[in-house]
């Protein structure tokens, strides 16, 4: 698969990382703004569930138009594009009123977000070398979770100093950094900047390339989205648990919900270097399974606590397994895929994990309506955990079916002496 020649563009990691922090910065102060400014004008929990939706559903519902785009139109001007459209879009919202205005204005802001998002993954693999690619894929990674880990926590402090007209201005000026990004970022992608010429056999293998094509990168996504849908739930039951049934404070609350991304940032760095030993795809998927299962013990474990403070380590060794999957997942997907079809990729493997997630949070907030938090986390460990078993044999036929096809390849590239 193509990747950067000669050495890694890391200035250009840099730019793309950097971009996606504050991008990313800028989605979570506009969506906890206005979940706050919802909440507190009485709008209801129909308002907040409304604008929750539709912050998510596009980057379900769009993934195989905007995964496209991003493999056929210049990778600068979706950037500058979507960039400007976001920062105005933002800007809309700061003098936005009605409820059902904020809804529609936040779904064409994640329709933003569906385009950027797979254009910026794809970039990342296009920018380094292959020995480079888990580095680099823990920046990006890094840059995000800082972003999701700052935007709240700016939002809340803005809030309450200056109302919310102010952060959602701040949140149009973030999005502005995508377009300084397309400007400086050297390497491209798209339109004529494609590897693969038009017309070419290659073209015609990467113009109909499907993610259900390769069964090994088929095990892993839906494996990934499989787990997803289970626990996801935890992030509704989450606060209950921890405000209500442990009795902890707002602080404690924050502290415990930090740890996982804390956790995730660690795992990132952590398991980058060990992905760099792997030249073996399926050894990364097998790692990503165990991976998962970490995650899933982790939750299990959380309902033993008697207080809250008690749940961050656990929830740190749980983000560090997500993070460390997270990083798997992305090298796997990078190698295996055309560069030209990486935008698709990206775009199919995002939606499938946001689709599994919105499933996870739609059965949480309605499971919360009739049971407590504790027996429902327990409920999402061990579906988790049983949703891993029943993908481990699939997991492992695509794994004995990519070595058999490893081997063959090798066999036949192995030349035949002379008689």
């Amino acid at each position: 698969m193509s990747f950067t020649s000669g050495s890694s563009r890391w200035s250009d990691v840099g730019l793309a990382t950097a971009a996606r922090g504050i991008a990313t910065c800028g989605d979570l102060l506009a969506a906890t703004t206005l979940t706050l400014a919802l909440q507190s004008s009485g709008a209801g929990g129909s308002a907040v569930a409304g604008v929750l939706l539709a912050a998510t559903l596009p980057l379900v519902v769009l993934a195989p138009l905007t995964g496209r785009l991003a493999d056929r139109m210049d990778s600068r001007k979706l950037l500058i594009g979507a960039g400007l459209a976001q920062s105005a879009i933002c800007l809309g919202l700061a003098y936005a009123g009605h409820p059902l205005l904020v809804i529609c204005l936040v779904a064409l802001l994640a329709s933003g977000l569906a385009v950027t998002q797979p254009v910026l993954s794809a970039l990342v693999p296009a920018m380094v070398s292959p020995a480079d690619l888990p580095r680099a894929t823990a920046l990006n990674q890094t840059a995000g979770m800082i972003g999701v880990l700052t935007g709240p926590a700016l939002a809340g402090f803005l809030v309450g100093g200056f109302g919310t007209r102010t952060p959602l201005q701040i949140g149009a000026v973030s999005y502005l950094a995508l377009v300084l990004a397309g400007l400086l970022i050297r390497t491209r992608r798209g339109g004529g900047w494609r590897t693969v010429p038009a017309g070419t056999a290659d073209a015609a293998t990467v113009a109909s390339w499907r993610l259900r094509q390769d069964p090994l990168l088929l095990a892993m996504v839906a494996t990934l989205a499989g787990v997803v849908g289970t626990i996801g739930a935890i992030n509704v039951i989450e606060v209950f648990y921890v405000r209500e049934t442990l009795g902890a404070s707002a602080a404690v609350y924050g502290m415990v919900t930090g740890a996982w991304t804390l956790g995730v940032l660690c795992g990132a760095w952590i398991f980058a270097r060990l992905a760099r030993r792997f030249t073996d795809d399926a050894g990364l998927v097998q790692c990503g399974l165990l991976l998962l299962g970490g995650c899933c013990l982790m939750v299990l474990v959380s309902v033993t606590v008697p207080a809250a403070l008690l749940l961050v380590p656990i929830w740190l060794v749980g983000g560090m397994c997500n993070g460390g999957d997270n990083v798997f997942n992305n090298v796997v997907l990078a190698r295996r895929v055309p560069e030209a079809a990486r935008g698709r990729a990206f775009a199919a493997m995002g939606a499938a994990v946001q689709g599994a997630a919105m499933v996870g949070y739609l059965v949480g907030g309605l499971l919360l309506e009739v049971t407590e938090p504790r027996p429902l986390i327990v409920g999402c460990g061990v579906a988790g955990l049983l949703v891993l078993l029943g993908f481990v044999r699939p997991v492992r036929r695509a794994v004995r079916a990519e070595r058999a096809r490893v081997t063959a390849d090798a066999e036949l590239a192995t030349p035949v002496p002379a008689r």
